[in-house]
């Protein structure tokens, strides 16, 4: 099996393990009720999935009832003939996003960051500070919803990981790899505060997430940058493409 097909089953295989997911048809609904981030709610395809009208009009009744925006995020070759019907059924690409991923002979450790300390998150105001790190990172106001904590959580718990990134005692940078499958892990929502940012903060706790997910038995990391830029910091860690990943969407309006 092709490490891009490895990375589609462990994202699909976690959404069927959500204890809030949704089936339709051919899809599965990774819903989350306390948070309502698009990015926390989509659906993927089940393999080869090709869709009536009928079944597509089912799914988005189904994102309606839960009061979410339509949207998928799949790797293209999993289900060739679904990008043409969404398209035909109104939806309109966000992004192709390349998929990275990374072996534990591959990791780079970066220059060290003078004062940066990590450590993961233990106590509910230790979550809570790398949620609100993670929401303000990502251009949010106010208290993060209860969902972005619970995500760490449940990365830990699960055997995951979670990281607070600290310099001189203030909380700089969040972020987790998500509970393994067949030893992948996704690194996701990495987040430096904006008076942090361009030292270095990013890379170095990259790498400390991804040695730490190897050392609990991970043998691939993977995740998805959110511009060139990012790309760049992760390929100077040692992650590389592996795939694309298509993330579609139909407006509310």
């Amino acid at each position: 099996m092709s490490l891009d097909v490895d990375v589609q089953t462990h994202a699909r295989t976690l959404t069927l393990n959500s204890p809030d997911h949704v089936r339709v048809g051919r899809f599965a609904i990774r819903y989350n009720p306390d948070w309502s981030l698009k990015y926390a709610n989509y659906a993927i395809p089940d393999q080869d999935a090709d869709p009536t009208p009928g079944e597509l009009d089912d799914l988005i009744a189904a994102f309606r009832d839960l009061d979410r925006m339509p949207r998928l995020e799949y790797l293209p070759g999993w289900a060739p003939a679904l990008e043409p019907a969404l398209l035909a059924a109104g939806f309109t690409v966000e992004n192709r996003a390349p998929i990275l991923a990374c072996a534990p002979g591959d990791l780079v450790t970066p220059k060290p960051v003078a004062g940066l300390v990590m450590a993961e998150p233990a106590t509910d105001a230790e979550f809570d500070a790398a949620a609100l790190v993670q929401h303000l990172g990502y251009g949010g106001t106010g208290e993060p919803e209860d969902g972005t904590a619970g995500w760490l959580r449940d990365a830990v718990a699960g055997g995951g990981v979670a990281a607070l990134a600290t310099v001189d005692g203030t909380p700089a940078g969040a972020g987790g790899c998500s509970v393994p499958v067949d030893g992948l892990s996704e690194l996701a929502g990495l987040a430096v505060g904006a008076e942090f940012r361009r030292r270095g903060i990013g890379a170095a706790l990259s790498v400390h997430l991804t040695r730490t997910a190897f050392e609990r038995g991970c043998r691939v990391v993977w995740l998805e940058p959110g511009d060139p830029d990012v790309e760049r910091i992760y390929a100077s860690i040692g992650y590389r493409r592996v795939g694309e990943k298509l993330n579609i969407s139909l407006d509310p309006a």
